[in-house]
């Protein structure tokens, strides 16, 4: 019995992401159902740590100089704006996206005009040959002469190259191509993950480089590998964008240098990455006359905030269950919003297909939208548009109010900056912007209710009436 359970202990099996044991191998952690994580743990024989004498004394805080570690400009302004000014030296940044997004398109810019400033740059990639991002770099105009290249799946190549070359900057495309020989395991795996971001990140502190890593995502759009990848790096971004649409945004998730809840807008064309500094006029459409069904809001993302036009459009229903499209807006906000349309304002649509789109291939999750959303779809079932040069910001509850949003002064300088003459919001919002939104320019209608609002816009629909059966 003894003997069984000893070497039932030896043959302890662990999760490597969370740390969950297990008796015997199993392909799928049950704690945290990551997959291939759970590998053989070794009986280990428990030393104590030993003191060691410091090579660096610790200092006190006072008298360590804290612009020797400024963040230093990519040549990307937009780029900059989510770094929180640029990248730190001794930093370790980690960018995620989609195939195809433009990651490595982004980074090859990036590291051009790093070295055009900042010296010798190292690129290393491990998905494609030298070859290959070498035609990329000549078609985009990216080809400095301090730019280096060399295209490693090695660990010890990668560190190699490092030490030879010292770089002032490094990027690798990306962190699952790469592998470590003493380490058992494909490369992305969690092992090899794990060593690969600790040997740059040790790296990265000793010689005071900026490392920027390319990161895989999952299916569900997450992070490919352990967690703890995101805990050991300093800056997660993420990449994202339509694969139907050149318009792209780089979102900062973690930042231990900047705000990180900060956005950057970038388009993708035929010559590479360009900068979107004013994002704006990408959500907006330009038309001769009013037309009706379009109504305009102020979005933050991040703390930017976004023109958005909403555009909707309603017709008689050949269906028992008439169809609710949206696109660019989640569908259970969507229907919660022609509920209370249906119930509060008075507006018959249980017989009506009803379809509401973004323009831009903007994807909307602030509720400040809401109010803009109910007024897309009274002017399309009116067939009235909304007065010119107006816009609606405000979140609907189910009762039918209209809730302040957080940010209204912020929201409205961007809307003034583009000659909106006209906002309407909820009751109540002047108090916590006042005298500077008057200064504006613009009218500010406030409205309680839904219905109020919709008053106050002119948007009477000739399908108006009870409430359905």
């Amino acid at each position: 019995m003894t003997k069984v359970m000893a070497k039932n202990q030896k043959n302890a099996y662990r999760c490597g992401e969370c740390g969950w044991t297990s008796l015997r191998w199993v392909g799928r952690c049950g704690e945290c159902q990551q997959w291939g994580t759970v590998s053989l743990v070794g009986e280990q024989e428990q030393r104590p740590t030993q003191a060691l004498v410091p090579h660096t004394p610790a200092l006190p805080i006072r008298q360590i100089d804290p612009t020797s570690n400024q963040a230093r400009s990519t040549g990307i302004g937009e780029l900059d704006r989510v770094l929180g000014g640029g990248l730190v030296p001794g930093s370790v940044a980690l960018l995620s996206g989609e195939p195809g997004v433009g990651k490595s398109t982004l980074l090859l810019a990036a590291a051009a005009r790093w070295a055009q400033d900042n010296g010798p740059t190292l690129y290393i990639t491990g998905e494609e040959s030298a070859g290959q991002v070498g035609l990329r770099a000549q078609r985009c105009g990216t080809v400095p002469e301090d730019l280096y290249l060399a295209a490693e799946t090695d660990l010890g190549l990668v560190l190699g190259h490092i030490e030879q070359l010292r770089p002032s900057l490094l990027v690798l495309d990306s962190v699952q191509t790469i592998a470590a020989n003493d380490i058992d395991g494909p490369p992305g795996g969690v092992a090899q993950v794990k060593a690969v971001a600790t040997a740059l990140i040790r790296q990265a502190k000793q010689l005071g480089m900026p490392v920027v890593l390319v990161g895989h995502v999952t299916k569900d759009g997450s992070i490919a590998g352990p967690r703890t990848l995101e805990h050991l790096v300093d800056v997660v971004l993420s990449f994202e964008g339509d694969r139907h649409s050149g318009f792209r945004l780089v979102r900062a998730i973690k930042n231990r240098f900047g705000p990180a809840d900060e956005i950057g807008c970038f388009e993708l064309t035929d010559q590479g990455i360009v900068e979107v500094p004013d994002p704006s006029g990408v959500f907006t459409s330009v038309h001769g006359e009013a037309v009706s069904g379009t109504a305009v809001s102020v979005v933050l993302e991040g703390r930017r905030p976004l023109v958005t036009e909403l555009q909707a459009l309603v017709a008689p229903s050949p269906l028992q269950l008439p169809r609710r499209v949206s696109n660019g807006v989640d569908g259970s906000r969507l229907a919660m919003i022609l509920a209370v349309l249906q119930r509060r304002a008075r507006l018959r649509l249980h017989q009506l297909d009803v379809y509401v789109s973004t323009v831009g291939g903007a994807r909307i999750a602030d509720p400040a939208a809401d109010l803009a959303i109910a007024c897309a779809v009274a002017s399309a079932m009116a067939d009235q548009p909304m007065p010119a040069s107006c816009i609606a910001i405000g979140e609907i509850g189910l009762a039918g109010e209209l809730r302040r949003v957080a940010d209204t002064q912020r929201r409205l300088n961007e809307a003034a900056r583009l000659g909106v003459s006209a906002a309407v919001l909820p009751a109540g919002s002047l108090d916590q912007a006042g005298a500077p939104l008057r200064r504006s320019g613009i009218k500010l209608i406030e409205a309680p209710t839904l219905s109020n609002a919709l008053a106050a816009l002119g948007l009477r629909s000739t399908r108006r009436g009870g409430d359905a059966d």
